[in-house]
This record gives structure tokens, C-alpha cells and sequence, in this order.
């Protein structure tokens, strides 16, 4: 779906569940990303998160929009558009919009590069995200030095090599 075919469906959808036309621009904006849309005060544009359709179903995207439209038609209006007050609970219900905007699937963790160290003294193990400097640090347990022994995918902490 482009912008321009986001702008119809926006103007659609606001003239028959509000019975009043949508005057301003609605488009996609694909750096949203805990949000399905946004209702911009300054320029009372809407901009819609693009994976509520491509990650969800047409519904979804509908009733993103619904929502959307019930805080520009209560802002036009002179009323307050916010989800706490009553004006936008009922206007909401009525024409059927989503209160939330479902969850972004979660995506799987990637497998980090853990840096291994080992104490030269007690050959305890110590893993890290990131290089330390050896010639600074010293174990935590007996103080012995320590050498740093390689690197290890995983994707939490490991335990063993």
C-alpha cells in the first residue's frame, strides 16, 4: 500500500464512521516503532507505523486508523483528544477503533561475542561484552592476573565452553 492509497482509505474511513472529511495528510512512517500511529498536533497529520500492515492483518490497520482519527476530530473540535477522558473512550467505541495497537513479534536474540578471561592464579572465568585491559584489571577472587583466552557466540552468559 503506498501513501497515496493510505490517504484514501484515511478519507474514506473518516467520512463514514465520522461523518466529517479528513483535510490533512496521512502517510506511512516507517521509524515508529513501539506505536501503530501518531496524530501530529502542530499539522493535524496522521502518520501510521507500516507494520500494522505488513506484520498484521487489513483490520488491524483499520482500526489503527480509527483511533487515530477519533484524537483529530476531537482536537478540530476543540475537545481534548488524550485516552483518559470519557469523550475519547465512547468516541472509540463507537466507530469500533483498537484502544492499543497490538505488539511488534518478538524478534529471536542473535548470539553475542562474549571475550573470555581466565586468572592465571585460580584459573577462574570471567565473560565480557566488551575487552578489558588486562594490565589493570586483576581477579576478583585471588587478585592473580589475568589472560585473555578467546571469544564465545552465545546469547546469554555462558557457563561453559
Amino acid at each position: 500500500m503506498t501513501n497515496a492509497e493510505l490517504q484514501r482509505l484515511v478519507e474514506r474511513l473518516s467520512q463514514e464512521s465520522f461523518g466529517r472529511p479528513f483535510r490533512h495528510r496521512a502517510t506511512f512512517n516507517a521509524r515508529l516503532r513501539t506505536t501503530g500511529g501518531r496524530y501530529r498536533l502542530r499539522d493535524h497529520n496522521l502518520e501510521i507505523n507500516p507494520r500494522m500492515l505488513t506484520e498484521h492483518d487489513q483490520a488491524t490497520l483499520v482500526g489503527v486508523i480509527k483511533h487515530e482519527l477519533c484524537h483529530y476530530h476531537l482536537h478540530l473540535a476543540g475537545q481534548s483528544g488524550q485516552h483518559r477522558t470519557k469523550a475519547f473512550q465512547t468516541l472509540l467505541a463507537q466507530v469500533g477503533g483498537l484502544r492499543y495497537a497490538p505488539a511488534p513479534p518478538r524478534r529471536p536474540a542473535r548470539p553475542r561475542q562474549w571475550q573470555v578471561y581466565v586468572c592465571s592464579r585460580c584459573r577462574q572465568r570471567y565473560y565480557r561484552l566488551r575487552r578489558v585491559d588486562v594490565t589493570k584489571l586483576v581477579c576478583g577472587r585471588c587478585h592473580g592476573r589475568l589472560q585473555r583466552q578467546g571469544t564465545v557466540l552465545a546469547v546469554t552468559r555462558p557457563h561453559e565452553i
